[in-house]
């Protein structure tokens, strides 16, 4: 199908977001005429930031109230649109029936249209790397796009903690496959990694868990990360320009999927360690690590630090057809900290003989 070309009209579910509002930004940067799904228009804890927007003063810019569970929500918001960038999260991964249903009300908005040609879905790294067996990344380490997680495996349940990973799957394959079915438009699939950077609206704190532990880290608590995992990071703005890269690219095609990271990773305590080194005017007082593993995991942790580092990370793939330029993992963490301050008035836990 053909790209969406600058000027065209795109819709942009989950507007309120983290990524969704840097990508309905970018949009607007770009020339694009674009309709921020959120859930309440008149929420301006969460909306504000969009109406702040040049773009929605001049009109260019119009705000939907959709509410993702509802079929038929986004019949009349689609019409007329030329791409679809869905960014929203569904309220359950874990019941995989409930992520299908939800998939095809959307899905029959899209056909409805007759107008929408191509369609971004937001899926995950979880997609890629998510393991229930950890020694599945030392079998297969290189983590590209053609990199699924261990299906077979029996152990690979909503109960054993992969509900997330299995529901991004499944999306990304209903909206190939309908897309495939119908003909007249294409899903192509991005694979965000940790995203980091700066937050737009206060409320975007607690939206995504990578800026709500800096925010923990600034006040004074953190927690080390899921099984000794490093942060394996996007900057949001880089993630946004991936989405808007692939509505835009000549050079993809329906069913690909691309995964937007920087591949550069980090430990949780050298994430903290970073902000009075980037930023030390702030004099934070970096606290010690709460490492909450039970003693069966902490008893691995070298052999589970190990297999992590042990992985490669591969964006080839991305680079072919977006013109991107990842940032640097420290500008990132830089403006998320000082964002988190001047936009959600986050209080730092200083240093005492410096308070």
């Amino acid at each position: 199908m053909p790209a969406v070309k600058r000027g065209g009209t795109v819709a942009v579910t989950g507007a309120a977001g983290f990524i969704g509002g840097w990508a309905v930004r970018r949009l607007l940067e770009r020339g694009y005429r674009v309709r921020a799904c959120v859930r309440n228009v008149d929420d301006d804890r969460r909306t504000g930031f969009l109406k702040a927007m040049p773009g929605y003063a001049s009109g260019r810019l119009t705000l939907h109230a959709a509410d993702l569970d509802t079929p038929g929500c986004f019949d009349p918001i689609f019409a007329g649109c030329h791409g679809v960038l869905h960014i929203s999260h569904v309220s359950s991964y874990d019941d995989h029936a409930y992520v299908r249903r939800t998939c095809d009300h959307i899905i029959a908005s899209i056909n409805k249209s007759a107008t929408v040609a191509r369609v971004v879905v937001t899926s995950s790294i979880a997609a890629v790397i998510s393991e229930v067996d950890i020694s599945e990344l030392e079998r297969r380490p290189v983590c590209y796009e053609d990199r699924y997680p261990d299906e077979q495996n029996p152990k690979r349940t909503p109960e054993r903690g992969q509900g997330y990973s299995m529901g991004k799957v499944i999306a990304e394959r209903a909206f190939a496959e309908a897309a495939e079915a119908n003909g007249t438009w294409d899903s192509i699939t991005c694979c965000p990694a940790d995203n980091v950077g700066p937050i737009q609206s206060a409320h975007q704190k607690d939206m995504g868990p990578w800026q709500h532990i800096i925010e923990g880290m600034l006040t004074g608590k953190y927690f080390q990360t899921g099984a000794y995992r490093p942060w394996i990071v996007v900057d949001v703005r880089d993630d946004a320009d991936c989405h808007v890269g692939l509505l835009e690219s000549i050079k993809v095609k329906n069913g690909e999927r691309y995964i937007a990271w920087s591949t550069e990773t980090r430990k949780v305590e050298d994430i903290c360690a970073s902000i009075d080194r980037l930023l030390p005017e702030l004099r934070h007082a970096a606290p010690e690590v709460t490492d909450p593993f039970p003693d069966r995991i902490k008893a691995r942790e070298a052999e589970l630090r190990k297999v992590w580092a042990g992985i490669e990370l591969r964006n080839d793939r991305m680079l072919s057809v977006v013109p991107i330029t990842f940032r640097p993992m420290d500008e990132s963490i830089r403006d998320c900290v000082e964002s988190l301050i001047s936009v959600a008035g986050v209080t730092v836990q200083r240093r005492a003989n410096d308070a």
